[in-house]
């Protein structure tokens, strides 16, 4: 059987993603779909709006085979790490290819960029580290350094400007650097941006633009133009039985009391905190009495929100800068839901699989990475503050992967 793997959030899953792996299946011509996704805290650092198990629901029920949950160490992680444990995963279960959704749409340009700034790597880091010392954030620094040694350059360039150019060029790189046997293919992305908001009169929105429109409407019926009807169904079932969905805000009063029972030395030791944030963390937590108050006292030029939302959700989980040093791929291969063709596929390859695979998490011995994803998601749990989510802590226990 061919397959072809997807890296995905699925937070939650929309009518884009249903084209982006529709189309993905079509351009690869494979028989299994599989998607590594992240678990209950994602790239962007903030608690998924449901937990994994639903959205791995969500896209079995869409057309996925197979849903691999990527570790909290790389889920949370800055872009090149998230792609490097996806694709080495993805590598790891025997995928012929791997499919990205891109601004750009063609994988031509991803390769020349690759190659741009392989050859121009030691001017190109120069140029980061020259505009970091102007005062701008590490993002912007990496776009104002890639216009600079991509000026003379008469290839086709990717814009790494944009969101989903920069995952995938992550991913490209990745790929690459792995030295992996998978091949890369690109889909064009669809109508909506990734920060676009949600138009009513459209079919199509970004995740983003859905879960804004969620939390101000808190209606369903607000976001069902969006959403395949398995994904709101989902939705309906989630909401009927924990009450709530997954946010900082919901999250603050659990988070702002793990930050003020720390020193702000200690505050120091969690990673991606850096350059004396743990002072301004500290100090606005004392302040204030929600998460976007909190947010908007230490926003900064040289920290990006989302680079600051990792800060807060390593804080939230105790992982540390110790722990991230340990880390450099992933070490096991965790299903959380299949249908019979992904069920069948993981059986033909089971015995060639260079990593453990973990159905039932009691039954695995190496519990370092693993034991970071268990944890992560007992306290998502917690965070949610409602009588059937405190039920759900120690579930990573007793849940097996879903067969639908």
């Amino acid at each position: 059987m061919k397959a072809t793997g997807i890296v995905v959030e699925y937070n939650p899953f929309h009518n884009g993603h249903l084209h982006h792996l529709q189309q993905s299946r079509l351009k690869t011509n494979s028989d299994i779909i599989i998607a590594v996704m992240s678990g209950d805290f994602l790239q962007r650092g903030e608690p998924a709006l449901v937990d994994k198990w639903t959205r791995a629901k969500m896209a079995i029920s869409a057309g996925v085979d197979l849903v691999i949950e990527l570790p909290y160490a790389f889920a949370t992680a800055q872009a090149s790490d998230f792609a490097k444990g996806s694709i080495f995963l993805l590598d790891a279960l025997k995928c012929d290819s791997f499919c990205f959704g891109s601004e750009e749409g063609s994988l031509e340009a991803f390769q020349h960029t690759y190659h741009l700034l392989s050859t121009k790597k030691e001017e190109y880091n120069t140029s980061i580290s020259n505009f970091i010392k102007q005062g701008i954030s590490y993002p912007k620094a990496l776009n104002e350094a890639y216009k600079v040694i991509s000026e003379d350059s008469s290839m086709s360039l990717v814009d790494l400007s944009k969101p989903n150019n920069i995952l995938g060029y992550h991913y490209i790189e990745a790929a690459y650097q792995l030295n992996a046997a998978i091949r890369p293919e690109t889909i064009h992305r669809v109508v909506a941006n990734y920060h676009d908001e949600a138009k009513p009169s459209e079919t199509i929105a970004s995740a983003t633009g859905i879960r804004k429109v969620l939390f101000n409407e808190m209606d369903l019926k607000s976001i069902k133009n969006f959403l395949p009807e398995t994904s709101l169904s989902e939705l309906k079932e989630w909401k009927n039985t924990f009450k709530t969905f997954g946010s900082w805000e919901i999250f603050w009063p659990s988070l702002r009391l793990i930050i003020l029972r720390h020193s702000k030395e200690q505050l120091a030791n969690y990673a991606e905190v850096t350059e004396g944030m743990e002072n301004a963390i500290w100090n606005a937590a004392m302040k204030s009495n929600s998460f976007q108050e909190f947010m908007l006292q230490i926003k900064s030029k040289r920290f990006t929100w989302t680079r600051i939302q990792r800060m807060m959700t390593h804080i939230y989980t105790g992982f540390t800068w110790e722990q991230l040093k340990t880390i450099d791929v992933p070490t096991y291969i965790r299903p959380l839901a299949m249908n019979k063709n992904g069920q069948n596929y993981l059986q033909s390859i089971k015995k060639d699989l260079p990593l453990p695979l973990v159905s039932r998490v009691a039954a695995f011995k190496e519990i370092n990475m693993l034991g970071l994803d268990m944890k992560a998601a007992n306290l998502y749990y917690l965070g949610l503050q409602t009588d059937y989510a405190q039920k759900m802590i120690g579930s990573d226990y007793s849940i097996t992967p879903i067969i639908q």
